[in-house]
């Protein structure tokens, strides 16, 4: 399994930002082998952090040729205050099985 974890600071989410995230969430549920995404706030810092999974690398390279995903990436001054990006593969997971992972996924 392969994760897209998008880490940001936000400035103010206008309806555009809306729409285009709408879209970018559209273009990933699009891709082979995606199986999910979680999104995570901090109430300290107001920082936001999502996670997004796919089964292999394939489907992630789509979403980053994505036009709409490559126009967010050259706009996103203008509603974030900072952003980083780190790309995993997930070598195991486990837990006590009360949280399933994204979609089923196994690893």
């Amino acid at each position: 399994m392969h994760t897209a974890t998008f880490i940001f600071d936000k400035k103010e989410f206008t309806e555009e930002f809306h729409r285009i995230d709408a879209m970018i969430t559209e273009a990933a549920n699009a891709t082979s082998g995606f199986l999910g995404a979680e999104e995570w706030h901090d109430p300290k810092t107001g920082r936001v952090s999502t996670v997004y999974y796919w089964e292999s690398e394939e489907g992630l390279q789509q979403l980053m040729n994505n036009t709409i995903h490559r126009e967010a990436k050259a706009r996103y001054s203008e509603w974030l205050a900072g952003y980083r990006v780190e790309i995993s593969q997930v070598v195991r997971s486990y837990g006590d099985g009360k949280i399933a992972p994204p979609c089923g996924a196994i690893v």
